[in-house]
C-alpha cells in the first residue's frame, strides 16, 4: 500500500484530506526523522517542519553535512495539527501509530531519529526524560534509532555554549551522519561482494 493510498484512510476525527501532513524529503533516503505533530505553518503548506522549528532543524542538518532534501525523509508521529497546537493525546497517538508504522515499512530506513519526547515515548515506550536518552543509540526492530531534542526546545533555549542543548544536538546529528556513512558503506560493499560472487 502506498503512502498516497493510505492517506485515504484518515486516522482520526481531526484529520481531513486538506489538512493531513504526510512528509517531506526523499522517500528513498536511509535516514528517517520523526517529529511530534504539524503546527499551523505545516498545516498551511502540508509539509512537516517548515516553520521556525523547521528552519532550526535544517540548519542543524546542514551543520552535520546532512542534505535535508536528499539525505532524509521527514514526517511526524501525528499527521494532523491538534487543536490549539496542544500536545497529542494518547488516543490520537494510538490512532496515528499504524500510519507511521506503514511509513517506516515503506521507507525502510537504516536509521531513525526521534525528534522530541513525544515521539520517543510513543516509539520506544519509555518514560525516561529526553535529557537522559538524547544522543544514545537504540535497536528498534533492527533499525538504529537515536532521540534528539526537538527544535522547538532549542528555540526556547537558544544558547550555543558548550554543553547546552543546541550544541548537544549538533553533536548528536554529527554522530548520526557518521553512523549513516558507516552503514551505507557497509551496504554498498556487501552488494558489490554479492554481485561479484554471483557473476563468477
Amino acid at each position: 500500500m502506498s503512502l498516497l493510498s493510505y492517506s485515504k484512510h484518515l486516522p482520526c476525527s481531526s484529520c481531513t484530506e486538506s489538512s493531513v501532513v504526510v512528509s517531506r524529503g526523499n522517500p528513498s533516503a536511509s535516514l528517517m526523522l520523526i517529529g511530534e505533530a504539524p503546527g499551523a505553518t505545516e498545516e498551511k503548506f502540508l509539509k512537516p517542519f517548515v516553520g521556525k522549528s523547521g528552519k532550526v532543524l535544517n540548519t542543524l542538518l546542514e551543520a552535520a553535512s546532512i542534505d535535508y532534501e536528499k539525505d532524509v525523509y521527514i514526517c511526524n508521529l501525528i499527521k494532523s495539527r491538534p487543536p490549539n497546537n496542544r500536545p497529542p493525546t494518547k488516543q490520537e497517538i494510538t490512532l496515528h501509530l499504524p500510519w507511521l508504522y506503514q511509513q517506516i515499512k515503506i521507507i525502510d530506513p537504516l536509521i531513525i531519529v526521534l525528534i522530541g519526547s513525544t515521539s520517543l515515548r510513543a516509539i520506544l515506550g519509555l518514560k525516561s526524560k529526553i535529557t537522559e536518552l538524547r544522543g544514545t543509540w537504540h535497536n528498534w526492530n533492527g533499525i538504529y534509532l537515536m532521540p534528539i531534542f526537538h527544535p522547538a526546545y532549542l528555540l526556547r533555549n537558544p544558547s550555543r555554549s558548550v554543553g547546552k542543548p543546541y550544541e548537544l544536538t549538533c553533536i548528536d546529528l554529527i554522530e548520526v551522519k557518521k553512523k549513516l556513512t558507516e552503514l551505507n558503506s557497509y551496504a554498498k560493499n556487501s552488494n558489490s561482494f554479492f554481485k561479484a560472487n554471483t557473476i563468477s
